[in-house]
Protein backbone atom coordinates (compact mmCIF):
# COMPACT_ATOMS: atom_id res chain seq x y z
CA UNK A 1 0.00 0.00 0.00
CA UNK A 2 1.54 3.35 -1.30
CA UNK A 3 1.13 6.70 0.50
CA UNK A 4 -0.61 9.53 -1.06
CA UNK A 5 1.14 13.09 -0.40
CA UNK A 6 0.16 14.83 -2.82
CA UNK A 7 -2.54 15.57 -5.27
CA UNK A 8 -2.61 18.22 -7.94
CA UNK A 9 -4.66 18.59 -11.07
CA UNK A 10 -2.46 20.49 -13.90
CA UNK A 11 -4.38 20.97 -16.87
CA UNK A 12 -7.27 19.34 -19.44
CA UNK A 13 -8.19 18.30 -22.15
CA UNK A 14 -10.55 17.34 -24.88
CA UNK A 15 -11.30 14.04 -26.20
CA UNK A 16 -14.07 13.19 -29.10
CA UNK A 17 -13.76 9.36 -28.38
CA UNK A 18 -16.23 7.84 -28.16
CA UNK A 19 -17.78 11.51 -28.24
CA UNK A 20 -16.25 14.93 -27.10
CA UNK A 21 -16.00 15.12 -23.27
CA UNK A 22 -12.82 16.69 -20.72
CA UNK A 23 -10.61 14.71 -19.13
CA UNK A 24 -8.72 16.23 -15.90
CA UNK A 25 -4.51 14.90 -15.52
CA UNK A 26 -4.25 14.09 -12.15
CA UNK A 27 -0.81 14.06 -10.98
CA UNK A 28 0.02 11.62 -7.49
CA UNK A 29 3.16 12.00 -5.02
CA UNK A 30 3.74 9.54 -3.14
CA UNK A 31 6.75 8.65 -0.49
CA UNK A 32 8.99 7.74 -3.17
CA UNK A 33 7.67 7.77 -6.61
CA UNK A 34 4.79 9.88 -8.35
CA UNK A 35 2.23 9.09 -11.55
CA UNK A 36 -0.38 11.06 -13.67
CA UNK A 37 -4.17 9.39 -14.55
CA UNK A 38 -6.51 10.71 -16.41
CA UNK A 39 -10.64 11.34 -15.35
CA UNK A 40 -13.53 12.54 -16.45
CA UNK A 41 -16.07 14.59 -14.42
CA UNK A 42 -18.44 11.19 -14.65
CA UNK A 43 -15.74 9.16 -12.86
CA UNK A 44 -15.74 11.80 -10.09
CA UNK A 45 -19.44 11.60 -9.82
CA UNK A 46 -19.32 7.52 -9.37
CA UNK A 47 -16.37 8.14 -7.24
CA UNK A 48 -18.55 10.14 -4.81
CA UNK A 49 -21.07 7.91 -5.18
CA UNK A 50 -19.47 4.79 -4.14
CA UNK A 51 -17.73 6.38 -1.02
CA UNK A 52 -21.12 7.73 -0.06
CA UNK A 53 -22.29 4.01 -0.32
CA UNK A 54 -19.43 1.94 0.98
CA UNK A 55 -18.30 4.54 4.07
CA UNK A 56 -22.02 5.33 5.06
CA UNK A 57 -21.23 8.85 5.02
CA UNK A 58 -20.51 11.34 2.47
CA UNK A 59 -16.84 12.44 1.76
CA UNK A 60 -15.85 15.66 3.43
CA UNK A 61 -16.20 17.97 0.40
CA UNK A 62 -18.65 18.44 -2.37
CA UNK A 63 -18.20 18.04 -5.86
CA UNK A 64 -18.29 21.51 -8.06
CA UNK A 65 -21.32 21.46 -9.30
CA UNK A 66 -22.15 20.26 -13.78
CA UNK A 67 -22.34 22.53 -16.32
CA UNK A 68 -23.29 22.02 -19.98
CA UNK A 69 -20.37 23.09 -22.37
CA UNK A 70 -20.10 23.99 -26.03
CA UNK A 71 -17.66 21.74 -28.52
CA UNK A 72 -13.96 23.24 -28.55
CA UNK A 73 -15.31 24.84 -31.80
CA UNK A 74 -17.83 26.97 -30.51
CA UNK A 75 -16.25 27.12 -26.86
CA UNK A 76 -16.04 31.05 -25.25
CA UNK A 77 -14.44 32.50 -22.41
CA UNK A 78 -17.15 31.68 -20.12
CA UNK A 79 -16.74 27.89 -20.70
CA UNK A 80 -13.29 28.41 -20.15
CA UNK A 81 -13.31 29.80 -17.07
CA UNK A 82 -15.71 27.63 -15.73
CA UNK A 83 -13.74 24.62 -16.76
CA UNK A 84 -10.42 26.06 -14.48
CA UNK A 85 -13.23 26.88 -11.77
CA UNK A 86 -14.17 22.73 -12.24
CA UNK A 87 -10.78 21.75 -12.46
CA UNK A 88 -9.46 23.70 -9.21
CA UNK A 89 -12.82 22.39 -7.61
CA UNK A 90 -12.29 19.12 -8.44
CA UNK A 91 -8.48 19.40 -6.74
CA UNK A 92 -9.94 20.77 -3.32
CA UNK A 93 -11.75 17.40 -3.71
CA UNK A 94 -9.70 15.02 -3.52
CA UNK A 95 -7.37 17.11 -1.05
CA UNK A 96 -10.00 17.24 1.30
CA UNK A 97 -10.37 13.41 1.26
CA UNK A 98 -7.04 13.23 1.70
CA UNK A 99 -6.22 15.45 4.02
CA UNK A 100 -9.35 14.72 6.49
CA UNK A 101 -9.26 13.27 9.67
CA UNK A 102 -11.46 10.71 9.01
CA UNK A 103 -9.29 7.89 6.75
CA UNK A 104 -12.47 5.57 5.98
CA UNK A 105 -12.93 7.39 2.67
CA UNK A 106 -9.35 7.69 1.62
CA UNK A 107 -8.49 4.01 2.92
CA UNK A 108 -11.40 2.84 0.50
CA UNK A 109 -10.65 0.83 -2.13
CA UNK A 110 -12.45 2.58 -4.82
CA UNK A 111 -10.59 5.79 -3.80
CA UNK A 112 -7.31 4.02 -4.39
CA UNK A 113 -8.43 2.60 -7.42
CA UNK A 114 -9.52 5.54 -8.38
CA UNK A 115 -6.13 7.29 -7.97
CA UNK A 116 -4.47 4.14 -9.39
CA UNK A 117 -2.54 3.35 -6.20
CA UNK A 118 -0.97 -0.34 -6.01
CA UNK A 119 -3.29 -2.86 -3.85
CA UNK A 120 -2.18 -5.75 -2.08
CA UNK A 121 -4.17 -8.44 -3.09
CA UNK A 122 -2.60 -10.74 0.02
CA UNK A 123 -5.20 -11.43 1.35
CA UNK A 124 -5.81 -14.32 -1.48
CA UNK A 125 -1.65 -14.99 -1.15
CA UNK A 126 -2.00 -13.79 -4.58
CA UNK A 127 1.59 -12.89 -6.40
CA UNK A 128 2.19 -9.46 -4.88
CA UNK A 129 2.82 -6.16 -7.22
CA UNK A 130 5.86 -3.93 -5.48
CA UNK A 131 8.42 -2.58 -7.84
CA UNK A 132 11.69 -1.67 -6.45
CA UNK A 133 10.28 1.77 -5.29
CA UNK A 134 6.97 1.18 -4.30
CA UNK A 135 8.22 -1.81 -1.46
CA UNK A 136 10.36 1.19 -0.27
CA UNK A 137 7.05 3.08 -0.17
CA UNK A 138 5.57 0.10 1.42
CA UNK A 139 7.97 0.16 4.08
CA UNK A 140 8.06 3.53 4.90
CA UNK A 141 4.35 3.62 5.90
CA UNK A 142 4.50 0.22 8.07
CA UNK A 143 7.42 2.49 10.13
CA UNK A 144 5.16 4.88 10.45
CA UNK A 145 2.64 2.84 11.70
CA UNK A 146 4.58 1.36 13.81
CA UNK A 147 5.82 4.64 15.48
CA UNK A 148 1.45 5.42 15.71
CA UNK A 149 1.69 2.24 18.02
CA UNK A 150 4.20 2.93 19.86
CA UNK A 151 2.76 6.36 20.30
CA UNK A 152 -0.89 4.87 21.69
CA UNK A 153 1.23 2.51 24.11
CA UNK A 154 3.28 5.84 25.72
CA UNK A 155 0.18 7.40 25.54
CA UNK A 156 -1.70 3.95 27.21
CA UNK A 157 0.97 4.23 29.75
CA UNK A 158 0.55 8.33 30.97
CA UNK A 159 -3.12 7.54 30.65
CA UNK A 160 -2.48 4.80 34.25
CA UNK A 161 -0.44 7.17 35.78
CA UNK A 162 -3.13 9.34 36.02
CA UNK A 163 -5.30 6.71 36.82
CA UNK A 164 -7.89 7.07 34.01
CA UNK A 165 -8.43 3.48 33.34
CA UNK A 166 -11.16 3.47 30.96
CA UNK A 167 -8.95 5.98 28.68
CA UNK A 168 -5.82 3.49 29.08
CA UNK A 169 -7.85 0.60 28.16
CA UNK A 170 -9.31 2.26 25.41
CA UNK A 171 -6.21 3.52 23.77
CA UNK A 172 -4.41 -0.64 24.81
CA UNK A 173 -7.50 -1.68 22.44
CA UNK A 174 -6.76 1.12 19.81
CA UNK A 175 -2.96 -0.11 19.61
CA UNK A 176 -3.67 -4.14 19.83
CA UNK A 177 -5.84 -3.26 16.58
CA UNK A 178 -3.70 -1.37 14.38
CA UNK A 179 -0.90 -3.54 15.55
CA UNK A 180 -3.66 -6.78 13.83
CA UNK A 181 -3.55 -5.38 10.58
CA UNK A 182 0.33 -4.42 10.33
CA UNK A 183 1.39 -7.94 11.12
CA UNK A 184 -0.40 -9.04 7.45
CA UNK A 185 1.26 -6.03 6.13
CA UNK A 186 4.69 -7.42 7.16
CA UNK A 187 4.17 -10.72 5.49
CA UNK A 188 2.84 -9.11 2.18
CA UNK A 189 6.06 -7.30 2.35
CA UNK A 190 8.03 -10.64 3.05
CA UNK A 191 6.17 -12.04 -0.16
CA UNK A 192 7.41 -9.06 -2.71
CA UNK A 193 10.94 -8.89 -1.19
CA UNK A 194 11.30 -13.03 -2.14
CA UNK A 195 9.56 -11.75 -5.44
CA UNK A 196 11.71 -9.12 -6.02
CA UNK A 197 15.00 -11.11 -5.67
CA UNK A 198 13.63 -14.03 -8.06
CA UNK A 199 13.70 -10.86 -10.53
CA UNK A 200 16.81 -10.37 -10.66
CA UNK A 201 17.32 -7.99 -7.55
CA UNK A 202 20.98 -7.68 -6.02
CA UNK A 203 22.00 -10.13 -3.54
CA UNK A 204 23.40 -6.80 -1.53
CA UNK A 205 20.34 -5.27 -1.92
CA UNK A 206 18.43 -8.58 -1.45
CA UNK A 207 20.14 -8.60 2.10
CA UNK A 208 19.31 -5.02 3.35
CA UNK A 209 15.90 -5.44 2.66
CA UNK A 210 15.64 -8.54 4.42
CA UNK A 211 17.57 -7.23 7.46
CA UNK A 212 14.85 -3.86 7.51
CA UNK A 213 12.12 -6.50 7.15
CA UNK A 214 13.38 -8.11 10.35
CA UNK A 215 13.30 -5.35 12.04
CA UNK A 216 9.86 -4.68 11.73
CA UNK A 217 9.09 -8.28 12.89
CA UNK A 218 11.09 -7.56 15.84
CA UNK A 219 9.37 -3.77 16.86
CA UNK A 220 6.22 -6.16 16.06
CA UNK A 221 7.42 -8.52 18.40
CA UNK A 222 8.59 -5.71 21.45
CA UNK A 223 5.02 -4.35 20.79
CA UNK A 224 2.89 -7.45 21.52
CA UNK A 225 4.38 -8.26 24.54
CA UNK A 226 4.15 -5.07 25.70
CA UNK A 227 0.43 -4.79 24.93
CA UNK A 228 0.57 -8.29 26.38
CA UNK A 229 1.87 -6.84 29.38
CA UNK A 230 -0.60 -4.37 29.65
CA UNK A 231 -3.50 -6.99 29.85
CA UNK A 232 -2.27 -8.85 32.06
CA UNK A 233 -2.09 -6.03 34.90
CA UNK A 234 -5.20 -4.22 33.66
CA UNK A 235 -7.36 -7.26 33.78
CA UNK A 236 -10.70 -6.12 35.51
CA UNK A 237 -10.81 -7.01 39.18
CA UNK A 238 -13.64 -9.75 37.94
CA UNK A 239 -11.60 -11.75 36.18
CA UNK A 240 -9.05 -11.98 39.05
CA UNK A 241 -12.05 -13.77 41.21
CA UNK A 242 -13.30 -9.75 42.35
CA UNK A 243 -10.23 -8.64 43.70
CA UNK A 244 -8.68 -5.29 42.22
CA UNK A 245 -5.14 -5.06 41.40
CA UNK A 246 -3.84 -3.18 44.77
CA UNK A 247 -0.10 -2.39 45.67
CA UNK A 248 1.31 -5.00 48.36
CA UNK A 249 1.25 -4.29 51.81
CA UNK A 250 3.96 -3.00 52.91
CA UNK A 251 4.72 -5.67 56.05
CA UNK A 252 4.55 -8.13 52.61
CA UNK A 253 7.12 -5.58 50.22
CA UNK A 254 9.62 -5.18 53.45
CA UNK A 255 9.61 -9.23 53.84
CA UNK A 256 10.25 -9.60 49.85
CA UNK A 257 12.82 -7.02 49.65
CA UNK A 258 14.50 -7.65 52.62
CA UNK A 259 13.65 -6.03 55.59
CA UNK A 260 15.14 -5.38 59.25
CA UNK A 261 12.58 -8.12 60.45
CA UNK A 262 13.28 -10.65 57.29
CA UNK A 263 14.92 -13.93 57.68
CA UNK A 264 18.71 -14.63 57.64
CA UNK A 265 19.90 -16.58 54.34
CA UNK A 266 20.45 -19.88 54.35
CA UNK A 267 23.51 -20.01 52.15
CA UNK A 268 27.25 -18.19 52.96
CA UNK A 269 26.96 -14.85 51.51
CA UNK A 270 30.58 -13.37 50.51
CA UNK A 271 31.08 -9.55 51.13
CA UNK A 272 28.42 -7.31 51.47
CA UNK A 273 24.95 -7.89 49.91
CA UNK A 274 22.98 -5.17 48.48
CA UNK A 275 19.25 -4.60 49.40
CA UNK A 276 16.43 -5.05 46.35
CA UNK A 277 15.52 -1.53 44.95
CA UNK A 278 12.19 -1.30 44.18
CA UNK A 279 11.58 0.77 40.69
CA UNK A 280 9.06 3.37 39.04
CA UNK A 281 8.62 0.68 36.93
CA UNK A 282 7.65 -1.78 39.06
CA UNK A 283 5.78 0.28 42.11
CA UNK A 284 2.59 0.86 40.21
CA UNK A 285 2.38 -3.13 39.30
CA UNK A 286 0.66 -5.90 41.23
CA UNK A 287 1.88 -9.59 41.28
CA UNK A 288 0.58 -10.52 38.15
CA UNK A 289 1.86 -7.23 35.99
CA UNK A 290 5.24 -7.93 37.56
CA UNK A 291 5.59 -11.34 36.71
CA UNK A 292 4.42 -10.47 33.36
CA UNK A 293 7.07 -7.54 33.32
CA UNK A 294 9.81 -10.14 34.32
CA UNK A 295 8.87 -12.20 31.85
CA UNK A 296 9.01 -9.20 28.77
CA UNK A 297 12.64 -8.60 30.14
CA UNK A 298 14.17 -12.51 30.17
CA UNK A 299 12.24 -12.80 26.55
CA UNK A 300 14.33 -9.75 25.92
CA UNK A 301 17.56 -11.36 27.22
CA UNK A 302 16.80 -14.55 25.55
CA UNK A 303 16.46 -12.13 22.06
CA UNK A 304 19.83 -10.70 23.18
CA UNK A 305 21.58 -14.35 24.03
CA UNK A 306 20.43 -15.68 20.74
CA UNK A 307 21.68 -12.64 18.38
CA UNK A 308 25.09 -12.80 20.55
CA UNK A 309 25.41 -16.46 19.29
CA UNK A 310 24.71 -15.94 15.84
CA UNK A 311 27.28 -13.37 16.23
CA UNK A 312 29.71 -15.76 17.91
CA UNK A 313 28.82 -18.35 15.43
CA UNK A 314 29.54 -16.22 12.59
CA UNK A 315 32.65 -14.95 13.78
CA UNK A 316 34.01 -18.58 14.27
CA UNK A 317 33.04 -19.20 10.86
CA UNK A 318 34.79 -16.36 9.71
CA UNK A 319 37.86 -17.61 12.22
CA UNK A 320 38.02 -21.04 10.06
CA UNK A 321 37.85 -19.67 6.69
CA UNK A 322 40.56 -17.51 7.95
CA UNK A 323 42.80 -20.08 9.52
CA UNK A 324 41.82 -22.31 6.07
CA UNK A 325 43.01 -19.66 3.76
CA UNK A 326 46.20 -19.21 5.68
CA UNK A 327 46.95 -23.21 5.68
CA UNK A 328 46.23 -22.83 1.82
CA UNK A 329 48.62 -19.47 1.64
CA UNK A 330 51.32 -21.73 3.74
CA UNK A 331 50.85 -24.39 1.24
CA UNK A 332 51.21 -22.30 -1.83
CA UNK A 333 54.72 -21.08 -0.05
CA UNK A 334 56.14 -24.00 0.65
CA UNK A 335 55.49 -24.76 -2.90
CA UNK A 336 57.07 -21.79 -4.14
CA UNK A 337 60.09 -22.25 -2.09
CA UNK A 338 60.52 -25.82 -3.52
CA UNK A 339 60.16 -23.92 -7.06
CA UNK A 340 62.65 -21.34 -5.89
CA UNK A 341 64.80 -24.05 -4.98
CA UNK A 342 65.29 -26.06 -8.21
CA UNK A 343 65.72 -22.73 -10.13
CA UNK A 344 68.11 -21.71 -7.73
CA UNK A 345 69.99 -25.34 -8.31
CA UNK A 346 69.77 -25.16 -11.87
CA UNK A 347 70.81 -21.61 -12.08
CA UNK A 348 73.75 -23.22 -10.15
CA UNK A 349 74.32 -25.97 -12.53
CA UNK A 350 74.27 -23.64 -15.45
CA UNK A 351 76.50 -21.91 -13.96
CA UNK A 352 78.95 -24.06 -13.75
CA UNK A 353 78.70 -25.78 -17.30
CA UNK A 354 79.09 -21.56 -18.51
CA UNK A 355 82.25 -21.83 -16.51
CA UNK A 356 84.01 -24.84 -18.08
CA UNK A 357 82.69 -23.54 -21.51
CA UNK A 358 84.38 -20.13 -20.79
Amino acid sequence: MTAIQAVHIRSYEERLDPKAHIVYRIEVQANVRAWQIWRRYSEFADLHADLARDTGAPPPAELPPKHAFSVSLFRSKKDQAMLEERKAGLEQYLRAIISARDDRWRDSLVFKQFLGVPVSRAANHAPTTFSASSWIDAHTELENDLRDVRADVNKRDALTDRGDVPAAHKANVGAKTKLAKIIPRIGTLARGLQELGMGGMSEGELQRRTDMVGRLQDECEKLGKMLTVARWSSTSPQSRGGYAAQPAPDSDREALLGGAGSAKPFARVFGQKAKPQETEETRPLDNVGVFGLQQVQMQRQDDQLSQLTTILARQRQMGEAIGSEIAYQNTLLDELTEDVDKVGGKLTKAGRQMARLG
